[in-house]
């Protein structure tokens, strides 16, 4: 825990650098000084909103711990020149610190007993002494957001299902408990689940929100990473949660093929596919989770037009997108506005579109129009539904 300052600087220095590519779930590769290096994420999450190639990293150096593998941790990255915090483990820093200055609403006489405290079957961030009775806390950092709505979590979480679970359970049985949701973009307004990610765990918070105290609070950081003044209470808008996060909607296949094939597709006889990444905009009205699953699979009785691409390519991404609006067609235009080539009348026998599938040359999650297409339909839309 750093020392408590006046204003909150959780490192001392750090270095710049340009993003290169994710080499798995905890390193980057990056370019400093024009020199490439590898270096720690404390972060699991996707992040595919913030980790794209040019995005400036902040990196500080591992002075304390020169026995790490890598030299560097990589502490933020910039998006529209604000600094987003990903080390996830620094953002309990961050609320602690917050609790003891008194700026969080509602818990502004909250002490801090005991970080990482074990209850039950679980370890909670806090405990805390909060109106004279003890208060368990967990901590969320969410770096998930649009232009105006955060969402939590944009990985799958059953350990953060867990939690809540076990939150409410302590609550039923007499120790007040409650969740913060710190949200890294000072221009956040409201909160979401991200039902579309993590349908049970946002089913799970809906299930709990008279059980537990659920809070989202939105920060913000300089671009010396000293943490901004302002600490805005964000609204959660759990009708939208009610009446979205069901098991249907739409959703995008990107499927990958790694040499030109002909391929055979029903009714549309022999197709040929260049070498490349193939986009298919689909839906399901119920059971969207069964449906994407058979997807991932090759073994299948081939019916609809994707089974055929889906035989051949190597990989399979599913990018769900559940609303109680049919999106399909929607999203099947935004992805000829952005794609290289279409392949003409695949998957379109029951709507009026040309075609529901589409290529690319690169990999789709590295192109910032997509990544941008992909917030709209998942998260930005969403404001159309907050005056409902």
């Amino acid at each position: 825990m750093p020392k408590l300052k006046a204003d909150l600087q959780l490192f001392d220095k750090t270095h710049k650098a340009t993003f290169i590519k994710r080499v798995n779930r905890f390193v980057v590769e990056c370019a400093v000084n024009d020199e490439v290096i590898g270096a720690y994420l404390p972060n699991p999450g996707r992040l595919r909103e913030l980790l794209l190639p040019g995005r400036i990293l902040y990196l500080a150096e591992n002075l304390d711990t020169p026995e790490r593998k890598y030299r560097y941790t990589t502490v933020a990255v910039e998006r529209e020149d604000i600094p987003v915090l990903l080390h996830t483990h620094r953002s309990n820093d961050v609320v602690r610190w917050l609790i003891e200055k008194g700026k969080i609403p509602g818990f502004e006489d909250a002490v801090v007993v005991k970080p990482e405290a074990t209850v039950g079957r679980s370890r909670f961030d806090f405990l805390l002494m909060r109106k004279g009775r003890p208060f368990l806390l967990e901590v969320k950092s969410c770096t998930l957001f649009g232009k105006t709505i955060a969402m939590f979590p944009d990985a799958v979480t059953e350990r953060g299902k867990r939690h809540l679970i076990e939150l409410a359970e302590q609550s039923r049985k007499g120790t007040k408990a409650g969740v913060i949701f710190l949200v890294h973009w000072p221009h956040a307004r409201w909160f979401l689940p991200d039902y579309h990610t993590d349908i049970e765990f946002a089913r799970t918070l809906y299930e709990a929100r008279n059980e537990i105290m659920v809070k989202a609070l939105s920060i913000g950081w300089h671009l010396d990473l000293s943490l901004a003044p302002a600490i805005g209470e964000l609204t959660i808008p759990w009708h939208i949660v009610k009446g979205e996060a069901k098991d249907s909607g739409s959703y995008i296949l990107i499927l990958h093929l790694t040499k030109d094939a002909s391929i055979k597709v029903g009714k549309l006889g022999v197709l040929s596919f260049q070498k490349g990444y193939y986009l298919y905009a689909g839906s399901a009205k119920r059971n969207l989770k069964k449906r994407m699953a058979r997807h991932m699979r090759r073994r299948k009785n081939l019916f609809w037009h994707i089974d055929y691409l889906r035989e051949e390519a190597d990989t399979c991404i599913p990018i769900p997108v559940r609303s109680s609006a049919p999106l399909q067609c929607c999203m099947a235009k935004r992805l000829g506005e952005i794609a290289d080539w279409s392949v003409s009348d695949f998957g379109t026998s029951d709507c009026q579109c040309n075609t529901h599938l589409f290529g690319m040359q690169a990999h789709p999650l590295e192109n910032v129009r997509f990544i941008e297409m992909i917030q709209h339909f998942r998260i930005d839309c969403l404001e159309n539904l907050l005056s409902a």
